[in-house]
């Protein structure tokens, strides 16, 4: 699960790796992963196309309170056994 800031939004503290990888997807966007150089927890992505984006992955936030999804991406990637609620707005990604 991620949430998506502006960079004015967040503040990023400590050292991380960079992992680059090019989407599946036509547009065949570049992403940029950012990785604890410690455990290899993704934590945060980047778009090298977007500047005003950072996505931050939610489990890098210890706030069992942090908002519950709106979305659903890659939804028809979605393991079966895994229910989304009908209130969440899907997307398949393709």
């Amino acid at each position: 699960m991620q949430a998506a800031f502006t960079p004015d939004q967040v503040q990023i503290v400590g050292s991380f790796s960079d992992y680059l990888r090019v989407s599946d997807e036509a547009d065949r966007k570049e992403h940029v992963f950012h990785f604890c150089p410690d455990c290899g927890s993704q934590v945060f992505y980047t778009e090298p196309d977007e500047p005003d984006l950072v996505v931050v992955s939610v489990g890098a936030f210890a706030d069992s309170s942090f908002l519950p999804p709106t979305e659903s991406g890659y939804d028809s990637r979605r393991h079966p056994w895994l229910a989304v609620p009908a209130t969440i707005e899907r997307h398949d990604g393709q």
